[in-house]
């Protein structure tokens, strides 16, 4: 029974999670308070491990969420509950989209959609800040982070990697 929960929950989040990964976690959100799978405190290490990992990081945190709540198959069901929507509409969209590329509606619809997607992603982003940010250390931390990749474009892993050591020497 808690295979078909957990399918029909990533399902969920799948087909409105339109935008990326970031905008699975204020759905995630919900989910730690619906259910016993998994904490806040969890969900901010679910991120942290699903931004660090190789793959889609919605796909990360529904595996990670899965495992959490029902070990490998849990995992296995979340993921494959979440990505079921996007692999059906991908075919629906594909087998239409030649037939109506040009169609202003369908083309207004889409326009429509992205300042949503926009709101869903600064949601999540201020609901991690909200979780990481705990203390004047970290949000130093975060301060000077934000300015140097603003200003230095260095690779992602680089900052991964430099904020691991840094949290480690603070004992963030």
């Amino acid at each position: 029974m808690i295979y078909v929960l957990l399918f029909c929950e990533f399902f969920k989040i799948g087909m409105f999670a339109i935008g990326g990964g970031l905008v699975t976690v204020p759905f995630l959100f919900d989910l730690s308070e619906k259910y016993t799978w998994f904490s806040i405190k969890e969900l901010s290490n679910m991120i942290a491990i699903s931004e660090s990992t190789p793959g889609p990081l919605g796909v990360n945190m529904a595996t990670y969420a899965g495992f959490s709540a029902e070990g490998i198959m849990g995992g296995i069901i979340a993921t494959l509950g979440l990505v079921a929507p996007s692999v059906i509409a991908i075919i629906i969209i594909a087998k239409l989209m030649d037939k109506y590329k040009c169609n202003t509606i369908v083309h207004d619809i889409l326009a429509g959609i992205r300042p949503a997607v926009l709101a869903l992603i600064l949601l999540a982003g201020m609901e991690i800040a909200e979780m990481s940010v705990t203390n004047v250390l970290s949000g130093a931390l975060f301060a000077i982070l934000l300015v140097s990749i603003h200003f230095w474009k260095k690779s992602p892993i680089f900052y991964l990697c430099l904020s691991a050591i840094i949290g480690i020497a603070l004992k963030l």
